[in-house]
């Protein structure tokens, strides 16, 4: 089976890593096999591939599942982009991750306006959203 960019680049973000141990700040690494290079991201190392609204799970680029952490969503000031914070067990602030457009997609239709301004509902809980 011939390897194509895209299966090139699953492979590449399932193998970004977090290395909260090394260097005063930790450090972000691709490990492939035996080859390990350093990486520096230039916003966001881990990206949301999809957002679940009856959850509140993301799916994320290095193949982990997360819950989304409502109060640390932000928008990119490179792009509009949506981040939000992950991985809290590996930095004490988290880590940025950056929602790709179908995950986006997904989040923007679970917002609703509600009394209180406009929240985000999942699994039928409305979740008020942080000013963006």
């Amino acid at each position: 089976m011939p390897i194509t960019n895209a299966r090139l680049r699953a492979a590449f973000d399932r193998s970004v890593r977090f290395l909260p141990g090394e260097g005063p700040h930790g450090k972000y690494v691709v490990q492939l096999g035996r080859f390990r290079g350093e990486i520096e991201p230039e916003e966001a190392a881990f990206f949301v591939r999809g957002f679940d609204p009856d959850t509140g799970t993301l799916s994320l680029s290095d193949g982990g599942v997360e819950r989304l952490d409502v109060a640390t969503l932000s928008v990119s000031p490179r792009d509009g982009a949506l981040l939000c914070r992950v991985k809290r067990e590996l930095s004490p602030d988290g880590l940025l991750a950056r929602f790709q457009h179908a995950a986006q997609a997904e989040l923007l239709n679970a917002v609703r306006e509600g009394e209180d301004g406009v929240g985000l509902c999942v699994g039928g809980d409305w979740l008020p959203l942080p000013a963006l």
